[in-house]
């Protein structure tokens, strides 16, 4: 512990209990990964919570208030999940953020988790050209055509088992437009894991 720690000690993103970035007791609302019926993606997709509750504070603490520390512990959750997706060695392909959003940020916020996972290789090959605007409020059919062409590929992952990473899916419209572009450069994604998911997961799950 350092002096800035006992001057400024840290806070649990999603209750607020002090000295911990993230308390056992909200991590407890994450679990194995669970798969996410998601209509247009193509590959599997696994999440490892619903998006709402602690796992939502969670999110939003890491993703909008500058909880970075938070990438450390889900880059662990990740690291557990890839085992559903298929066999080694894995790739992570973060889902690109908005330029302007990833500034606001102090990074692309998915890199960080995705460079938290020691067992995966990254390719931060995805990114999103100029006119994508702020999903947020956007119907689903918004979303695709927000995204439509707008998903680049620059440059092309290594080989082995290819997954995409991010934190939330809702419409499915992101996953689809980023396997579609790494379809489209002749890379296969063998799944999509996300932190959170607003769909149900699939009956019987």
């Amino acid at each position: 512990m350092t002096a800035l720690d006992l001057l400024l000690p840290s806070t649990c993103a999603g209750c607020g209990l002090r000295g911990t970035a993230c308390c056992t007791t909200c991590l407890s609302g994450f679990g194995p990964p669970a798969p996410v019926q998601v209509p247009g993606v193509g590959p599997p997709v696994w999440t490892l919570a619903a998006y709402d509750g602690v796992a939502r504070e969670l999110v939003l603490g890491f993703k909008e208030r500058g909880a970075r520390a938070l990438s450390a512990w889900f880059g662990a959750l990740v690291a557990c999940a890839l085992m559903a997706v298929g066999p080694g060695p894995w790739t992570l392909v973060p889902a690109p953020s908005r330029r302007s959003a990833a500034r606001s940020r102090g990074g692309d916020h998915m890199l960080r988790v995705a460079q938290a996972v020691e067992i995966a290789s990254v390719a931060p090959v995805l990114r999103l050209s100029s006119g994508v605007v702020d999903s947020v409020g956007l119907t689903a059919g918004a979303r695709r055509r927000n995204l439509a062409g707008r998903v680049e590929v620059c440059g092309r992952p290594p080989p082995g088992t290819t997954v995409l990473l991010d934190d939330v899916i809702t419409t499915g419209a992101t996953a689809a437009a980023c396997v579609r572009a790494l379809r489209g450069a002749g890379v296969r994604t063998h799944g999509v894991v996300v932190l959170t998911s607003a769909r149900p997961h699939q009956p019987g799950e």
